[in-house]
């Protein structure tokens, strides 16, 4: 028999967060710091929701764009947070969580041999999205040093005349870097230099600390060649309803939601109305989630700083980065060893691409109970490790 499978797909490797896990899962007593998951349950006005229109038989199909009462929510929503304007009609486009956006906008894009230029550290998909668009990767290595932001240098620097969409996320995911407006605006003037496209995933904008959000795509002369994603799991956590959303001007729009409609059809109708309640009455639940979340990247800050380990304060999202490099091993190594001798699970920094290696990815979305016992555990497994190297 032939061999069937796509020469793409063999080339991309499984994903690196879910090895640690699967074993963790095995493990009586094992404290799990890795799923990008908030541990709040759905608020109970936005569950109602959802129920109310399956008690009421909203079960049908809505239209391929999602319906027209989210669309605007979501079209409000965005200009009092962001300052972005878009089109209801068609500008915005309900989707399947922020994943199915990011790849409907690539495929969209992408013609064979395109180069996507995209920071690293970042989000396990990336790179395999690109390549199933039939693009070509190329990553920017970012560091701590420079507080993983993407600078002008930098992205100049890997321009070619194949670039042709910029992909960046901030707050970021695994680093909780952030971009500020003066860093955007040197990044939007070496985008519009070089005639590039940026798809911007922003599904931790709820999710910043001390300084508010800013979207590439609210700067001047951006909207038009930007592609903005984003959803409610991280925000509102609803990552189960799958319901996210992309913002594109009218030119690409058309491209991006035929392969929303003939791929997948429409997001979950009874998550749509969730998506309604949340968008309008849910303000006040991100602000309590989000101020745990501070409370407890603060304490794991702490912490790190006592025990001796170096880590940058990330100033977005639910996850913190330490340097691991002082212990002399891999961060996977590093991971599968605080896994078996003490327990806790981690994600290895090089899940997140190469220059991630000196790193782990630790979650604070767990109750600030479960992070304290983390702790001490991750500091008597530090204790021994220096003890044995000594």
């Amino acid at each position: 028999m032939r061999d069937f499978v796509n020469d793409v797909i063999k080339g991309i490797k499984p994903s690196g967060i879910r090895k640690l896990f699967d074993v963790a899962d095995e493990m009586p007593d094992a404290i799990s710091l890795g799923v990008g998951e908030p541990d709040f349950e759905t608020p109970w006005h936005i569950r109602e929701e959802g129920m109310y229109a399956l008690q009421k038989g909203r079960t049908f199909y809505t239209s391929n764009a999602g319906m027209p009462e989210l669309r605007e929510a979501i079209a409000e929503y965005v200009k009092r947070k962001y300052k972005l304007h878009y089109d209801p009609k068609n500008e915005i486009c309900i989707t399947i969580g922020g994943s199915e956006a990011i790849d409907a906008s690539l495929r969209a894009v992408i013609n064979p041999g395109d180069e996507v230029i995209y920071p690293e550290p970042c989000y396990v998909s990336y790179e395999p999205c690109i390549r199933l668009a039939y693009g070509v990767p190329v990553k920017l290595e970012l560091t701590a040093e420079t507080e993983f932001r993407l600078t002008p240098e930098i992205l100049e620097a890997a321009i070619t005349p194949k670039s042709k969409v910029l992909l960046i996320s901030y707050p970021n995911n695994p680093t909780g870097a952030i971009m500020e407006q003066k860093d955007l605006e040197k990044i939007a003037e070496v985008v519009k230099k070089h005639d590039l496209l940026v798809i911007s995933d922003e599904i931790y904008s709820e999710l910043s600390y001390r300084k508010p959000h800013v979207s590439i795509a609210s700067l001047p002369g951006m909207k038009e060649r930007c592609v903005v994603i984003n959803g409610f799991s991280k925000a509102f956590a609803m990552t189960g309803w799958r319901l996210g959303y992309f913002l594109a001007p009218k030119e690409l729009y058309g491209s991006i939601i035929k392969i929303h409609q003939f791929g997948i059809m429409c997001a979950p109708t009874a998550s749509q109305y969730a998506g309604i309640e949340a968008l309008k009455e849910g303000e006040a639940d991100v602000r309590e989630m989000r101020t745990a979340y501070d409370e407890r990247r603060r304490y794991l800050l702490a912490v790190l700083k006592e025990l001796g380990i170096p880590c940058f304060e990330p100033l977005g999202a639910f996850y913190i980065f330490p340097d691991i490099s002082q212990f002399g091993m891999s961060s996977e190594e590093f991971c599968e060893k605080l896994l078996k001798e003490q327990k806790v699970a981690v994600v290895p920094g090089s899940a997140f691409g190469d220059c991630g290696d000196k790193h782990v990815r630790i979650s604070y979305a767990y109750s600030l109970d479960e992070l304290k016992e983390a702790m001490e555990r991750l500091r008597r497994f530090v204790t021994n490790l220096r003890e044995k190297q000594a």
